[in-house]
């Protein structure tokens, strides 16, 4: 084998070698000493990205490592995303992490490895290192998720966590291990072409679908596979929260497109059906469930769920009546979807962040309260990313919702979307409710409100991009529309 066979792979090697530097050195140094592991930690992210950025001069994907591994426009754009989503964890937990003696090198050492499993994910062309991407990421959260162990509350919920998540690997395992019996590969181009030419038994198929669909609805966090969000999302830290909510979502979608759109694309119909019903009841629990919540990490869970409804509503778009004409537009579509809610995601558990400090959470409601009197630029700044997150203009989360819809009706699912509009309006109530009380109610506290100045400028820039990118959207649907196009073949 020559060096330049592994060019695709220089991001993983980087960061596999950077993590296991980190690891050394905080080994070394003393215990409670996590300045070095987060200054190396954003130094990794950005030789990871310089690396990505050269991957964009080979037009085509390269396959490698026997089939396992694939390097390609649609991979490569979605991992620059979960570098920045990465990063801005970072320095939105800074702090938070410090008030809490949790700013430690277990954190970034742990997050390093979640996001090596991201990555594999993103580009696994194969079942194996699909699934050892999915471990490697689900390991390291159950992990992250009870870095508090004096925390009986995170101690249960990552307990939640491993048990649930555990289960939903097992069914996606044997799917997989269904899926296999079927064709006799792993590898997912080769199982699309058997299933393509018909040489498979079309029932075992079926029944790994059911596998699959569940294994993957759990990881995106759909109904009926949704309890473990709520729980997990309060119970952890924050800025493990942050971790949990943001970078995961965009290799779970990666994976689910590798697996449905690219591998079992022929079964379109079959999961469509399946997609239709988990995405209808996210929408609906999602948002009714919100409504309810006093706490803003709960509600911001239950507002995830809905969503990832929104987010299947791109997936099951892609197939009409078997003809896949309007793929591209649909998947893209889906993909600009999750990247911008990432970008918001961070933004409104950013906000909390930087609310908290010692000995507080700043996670209640009525914590909020007359946040424009205590702050007016904060309140602001959490105005933009609420108006995003309800589906506003000139926000970037309306422009999200419509290029989906969009792509729902032209799959002649007119009802579908008439369903996804009443939904979202019934969920902008939650998100204007918080706009409400920061500006109009009397605050709990007359005291003022001074986050860190890295993060203050995080979330500046934050609100910001998600309003210029509600302005100036089209170069960001191009880079998604050419990246699916470049990568896919259905």
């Amino acid at each position: 084998m020559q060096l330049g066979q592994f060019i695709p792979a220089f991001p993983e090697m980087f960061l596999t070698v950077m993590t296991f530097v980190i690891l050394c050195i905080d080994a070394v140094l003393k215990r409670n000493h996590g300045t070095w592991a987060y200054l190396l930690s954003l130094f990794a992210l950005i030789g990871c990205a310089t690396l990505t950025l050269g991957m964009f001069v080979f037009p085509k994907p390269i396959v490698m490592f026997a089939g396992m591994f694939v390097g390609d426009a649609f991979g490569n754009v979605l991992k620059l995303c979960t570098y920045v989503a990465m990063a801005m964890t970072f320095v939105y937990g800074r702090q938070y992490l410090a008030d809490r003696n949790l700013f430690k090198g277990e954190f970034y050492i742990l997050s390093l490895f979640a996001l090596l499993g991201m990555m594999v994910m993103i580009s696994a062309n194969h079942l194996l290192s699909m699934y050892l991407g999915l471990e490697l990421l689900s390991l390291s959260l159950y992990a992250m998720v009870a870095l508090n162990r004096d925390s009986r509350v995170a101690t249960e919920a990552a307990i939640k966590y491993f048990i649930l998540g555990a289960l939903a690997s097992g069914m996606l395992l044997y799917g997989m291990s269904m899926l296999y019996g079927a064709t006799g590969t792993l590898n997912i181009s080769e199982i699309a072409q058997l299933i393509a030419a018909k040489k498979t038994q079309k029932v075992i198929i079926a029944f790994a679908l059911v596998f699959i669909v569940a294994g993957l609805a759990f990881k995106l966090g759909v109904v009926p596979f949704h309890m473990w969000i709520p729980d997990v999302y309060h119970g952890a830290p924050t800025a493990v929260t942050l971790m949990i909510g943001a970078a995961p979502k965009i290799a779970a979608f990666a994976m689910t497109l590798r697996l449905l759109a690219s591998g079992l694309i022929a079964f379109a119909a079959d999961w469509q059906q399946m997609l239709v019903l988990m995405a209808v009841l996210s929408l609906a629990i999602g948002n009714l469930a919100a409504i309810m919540q006093t706490n803003l990490k709960r509600m911001l869970a239950f507002s995830t769920i809905s969503h990832m409804g929104f987010l299947l509503l791109g997936l099951l778009s892609g197939v009409v009546d078997g003809n896949s004409f309007s793929t591209t537009n649909a998947y893209s579509s889906a993909m600009f979807y999750v990247i911008t809610y990432v970008l918001t995601t961070l933004g409104s558990f950013g906000m909390i962040l930087l609310m908290a400090r010692a000995g507080f959470e700043g996670e209640a409601l009525e914590d909020f309260k007359g946040l424009n009197q205590r702050n007016p630029w904060f309140a602001w700044m959490t105005l933009i990313i609420m108006f995003s997150l309800a589906g506003i203009p000139p926000t970037v989360g309306f422009i999200a919702k419509y290029s989906v819809l969009q792509a729902v009706v032209g799959a002649g699912l007119t009802w579908l979307a008439v369903v996804a509009v009443l939904f979202s309006l019934i969920g902008a109530f939650y998100y204007l409710r918080v706009v409400k009380i920061m500006f109009f109610d009397e605050p709990v506290s007359p005291t003022p409100i001074n986050p860190a100045s890295d993060g203050k400028a995080l979330l500046s820039v934050n609100a910001l991009l998600i309003l210029l990118l509600g302005l100036m959207p089209g170069w960001l649907l191009k880079l998604c529309e050419l990246a699916v196009g470049a990568s896919f073949r259905f």
